[in-house]
């Protein structure tokens, strides 16, 4: 009996990525579904230190204004007779957050007050200011 070998006929082991790929993208899927955000105002603003400053677990809309005055929600600088429909639209997106207004030190207190007065006017009854704890 005579055998015959062929190079033609010898069958190479093949790894099938497939499944990998597969569990590696549903796995990128899982992380970014599971990620929290972190909202910023739009500036950095230098806060006023407190001795009585506490975490606020749940401010998801964040309002900062500027030692010039200038107010940023959402990472756009807009108006303070604008403010009300912004926070109009992002309390409709999150609907359970709350507000943090973020003003600089050497902030005017009247823009301040005109920009809680706006947030107030948008339907919104918890507003906290952000401050740094002086310890």
């Amino acid at each position: 009996m005579k055998r015959r070998y062929s190079s033609e006929s010898s069958d190479e082991a093949a790894i099938d990525m497939t499944p990998m790929l597969d569990i590696v993208f549903i796995m990128l899927i899982f992380f970014i579904v599971t990620t929290s955000f972190v909202k910023e105002a739009g500036i950095d603003v230098n806060r006023p230190s407190a001795n009585t400053a506490q975490t606020v677990k749940k401010g998801n809309i964040m309002v900062a204004v500027g030692a010039s005055g200038d107010v940023w929600v959402d990472k756009r600088r807009v108006e303070v007779d604008a403010v009300r429909a912004n926070i109009e639209r992002l309390r409709a997106e999150s609907p359970d957050g709350a507000v943090v207004i973020q003003a600089d030190e050497e902030a005017k207190s009247g823009v301040v007050v005109k920009v809680m007065d706006q947030i107030r006017m948008a339907g919104v009854q918890s507003i906290s200011i952000a401050a740094t704890n002086k310890d």
